[in-house]
């Protein structure tokens, strides 16, 4: 009884805060009803826009930016290569905290001297950096490092951060120009963040992220059985190299400098030292790179 009190109480004071021309108008109570279903709509589109992304979403804008980089440069010819490439790759990363991804390697034909990886597990290396690398460990050290980016999602928080604020407007938009209600990550918001992800390779990630990729990195190989300084040598050897050789200002515009890289990445590797005696694969490494047509 109570309860009903409390309504009629409510249906008396909303009735004495209008016109008396507009206490009975239904369509005025309508329009407020439909402002606030809207309402409600937005807050449920900016809720989908700003939360975090699922694995499937994170593949989709990965394949994406995948294949916009194979618009641009070729897979290397090499079948070999790219199994090998492949298997050292995909056993680093089974020692990930992600090893269930659909983990991808390939190398790019390209002498340009580089690496990255996309959201979801592709990773890319550059047969001008393979060329580079003297041992199966330096490459398990290089692609280690890319692992850890995705097994950290470091391009998911980033593009997703750089995206939100175009997300939302979207999402504006949308109700302005009374579309259909689709979710904002439907296809419109996938091609946004690859677009963005895009914008966000050729800018580089954050130092941190860099520098704790190095370390997860050089853990991830050690797991794997290989010597975990061979990223080390690497690091060694890019700090060695000329930025006007091979496209090499173009990872320098991405990643910290190798010295910046070596100096951080030193604070830690004491703690792998019991793992240095593991073995580089000089031989292997030399005999598949030996064959490259």
């Amino acid at each position: 009884m109570k309860n009903v009190w409390i309504v009629i109480v409510l249906a008396a004071l909303l009735g004495a805060s209008l016109p008396a021309s507009a206490q009975f108008d239904f369509s005025k109570l309508n329009k407020l009803g439909d402002a606030l279903k809207k309402g409600q709509d937005v807050a449920k589109k900016a809720s989908e826009a700003t939360r975090e992304l699922t694995e499937a979403e994170e593949v989709e804008a990965g394949d994406g930016m995948a294949a916009s980089f194979l618009g641009a440069v070729p897979l290397h010819p090499d079948a070999e290569l790219q199994r090998y490439v492949n298997r050292v790759g995909r056993w680093v990363a089974t020692q990930s905290r992600r090893p269930d991804l659909k983990w991808s390697f390939a190398v790019l034909d390209t002498p340009t001297i580089n690496a990255f990886a996309v959201p979801g597990g592709t990773i890319f290396i550059s047969v001008g950096l393979l060329k580079r690398l003297k041992s199966e460990s330096e490459l398990a050290g290089v692609l280690g490092h890319e692992v850890a980016h995705v097994m950290q999602r470091h391009h998911v928080k980033a593009i997703q951060a750089a995206a939100k604020t175009d997300l939302m407007k979207m999402i504006g938009s949308e109700v302005v120009d009374a579309r259909s209600g689709a979710s904002p990550l439907g296809k419109e918001g996938i091609k946004l963040l690859t677009s963005t992800g895009l914008t966000i390779m050729s800018k580089g990630l954050d130092k941190a992220d860099e520098f704790e990729a190095d370390r997860i990195g050089a853990v991830l190989a050690a797991r794997a059985g290989y010597d975990p300084y061979g990223l080390v040598a690497v690091l060694q050897m890019l700090a060695a190299v000329k930025q006007e050789e091979s496209g090499f200002s173009l990872m320098m515009s991405t990643h910290p400098t190798p010295n910046d890289r070596l100096t951080e990445l030193e604070k830690f590797t004491s703690t792998l030292d019991r793992f240095a005696a593991q073995p580089q694969v000089e031989d292997r490494f030399a005999k598949v790179l030996a064959q490259l047509k």
